[in-house]
């Protein structure tokens, strides 16, 4: 009986993972999936008007994922005003994330990744590049593309010790004297970003 008990729950166990299992997002088709559906029911209901187009009409379609892992980690680092990195091959990046420091190399599994301030560091070979972020957010995607986009963006040889260390000063001394939410707010990231661009100079 007790056997009879073990293979109805596999059998069950079993049905219910091949009824609720869905793709893996690499398993997805690369190219983007047209409107067709839509272009139909609204040629149907306004043949004389053009229909619509929607975003997916102005994307590129997505790059397939390889079925080895590329030898390159593509970069792009991407600020409001500017693009810093454009389809850079690298060896591998190490973001600031919310969690912790995080490296990426090529293959990565497909992340999404909160940014605090930090360093970025980019290697390429012998060489390393250091950027202070603001913060921001890390896409990596399972096609060895990593998407990081951030408010502001400094190599850290353009940053000036003598000023991080007043403005450190300056905020932390607003700290003490804040007196409203607000303003301890306000106080506490200036010295949340100082902090960290200290600890970039200095570490």
């Amino acid at each position: 009986m007790l056997r009879q008990a073990q293979r109805f729950l596999l059998s069950r166990a079993s049905a219910s993972a091949t009824r609720w299992s869905r793709p893996f997002s690499t398993d997805l088709p690369a190219e983007t999936a047209g409107d067709s559906k839509f272009i139909d029911t609204w040629k149907k209901s306004i043949p004389n008007m053009d229909p619509p187009k929607t975003p997916s009409a102005y994307m590129a379609p997505r790059p397939p994922t390889p079925s080895t892992i590329p030898s390159k980690l593509t970069v792009n680092l991407v600020l409001p005003y500017d693009s810093v990195l454009s389809a850079k091959e690298v060896d591998m990046v190490i973001v600031p994330a919310t969690t912790g420091q995080m490296g990426v190399l090529p293959g990565h599994v497909a992340t999404i990744a909160e940014l605090k301030p930090g360093i970025l560091s980019v290697h390429e070979g012998n060489d390393l590049a250091k950027y202070f972020l603001s913060g921001g957010f890390a896409f990596v995607h399972a096609n060895s593309i990593a998407d990081i986009i951030a408010i502001e963006a400094t190599p850290v040889d353009h940053i000036d010790p003598n000023l991080v260390q007043k403005g450190l000063a300056e905020f932390q001394q607003k700290l003490s004297s804040a007196s409203t939410d607000v303003e301890k707010a306000e106080a506490q990231i200036g010295v949340d970003v100082h902090s960290a661009l200290n600890a970039a100079l200095t570490g």
